[in-house]
């Protein structure tokens, strides 16, 4: 297991924190000549972040948004991830639109999954097979262990071969587009964020409970992944340190 883990005192420090990270990491992948590629997930502490983010002078022209996962629904929706960044972090940036890869959650779930991996093959000119390597990948852990729209006991969780794919979340009664394993699994970096009480159980099975992602679906990324680096707060890391 490579993760390293990173705790603060509370939401606050750990979104600071946390963005300074992704900073760095983004400064030196824009060290080469191409585009960068950044994908993102939603939720109340990404909401922090992505003000601390906008917050600092960095120059975004280079760095192409994704997303880990979305609600299938329109992106004026309160609950998209797209509306979330796009009102704390892309308009406040001023990404240039053709930078932003959003899902399509106004359309049905298959062909809004199936136009979101059209656009991922197109960004990384990927061939027959190929996955794509994100440059970054925040990434959060549900109350259930469940990360990106991978929950306990989707049959999803086994799939290494295909990009994205529409789920239904059966106890939510919700269509979402979702990034799959092998995807998570190839990112350069990734960085998993998780805050407040209500986590701490999640992240001590993921740590500490024997490997079985289709329980603990966060264990993927945990014992196959590379570069990862968990930014905790105290409620969530109680149970681990």
């Amino acid at each position: 297991m490579s993760a390293q883990l990173h705790i603060y005192a509370d939401p606050k420090l750990t979104a600071e924190a946390l963005s300074r990270h992704t900073l760095a990491i983004l400064e030196e992948s824009l060290s080469g000549e191409g585009d960068v590629s950044f994908a993102v997930s939603g939720g109340s502490t990404p909401a922090l972040l992505f003000q601390k983010l906008a917050e600092s002078r960095f120059k975004w022209d280079r760095v192409h948004l994704f997303w880990v996962d979305e609600r299938v629904v329109p992106p004026n929706d309160p609950q998209s991830n797209f509306r979330l960044a796009e009102e704390h972090f892309i308009l406040p940036c001023h990404f240039h639109r053709r930078n932003v890869h959003r899902v399509h959650g106004e359309q049905r779930p298959e062909v809004a999954a199936r136009h979101y991996v059209d656009e991922i093959r197109e960004f990384f000119r990927l061939g027959p097979g190929e996955l794509p390597h994100f440059d970054l990948m925040h990434r959060g852990i549900g109350a259930d262990a469940h990360t990106a729209s991978l929950f306990p006991g989707e049959p999803l969780i086994e799939d290494r071969d295909r990009i994205a794919a529409a789920v239904f979340i059966e106890k939510l009664n919700q269509w979402r587009v979702t990034l799959l394993p092998g995807v998570l699994l190839a990112a350069h970096h990734t960085a998993m964020l998780a805050c407040g009480e209500d986590k701490a159980e999640p992240v001590r099975a993921v740590f500490k409970e024997e490997y079985n992602p289709m329980k603990y679906p966060a264990q993927i990324v945990v014992h196959h992944g590379r570069r990862i680096v968990w930014f905790l707060d105290e409620a969530a890391a109680k149970y681990i340190r």
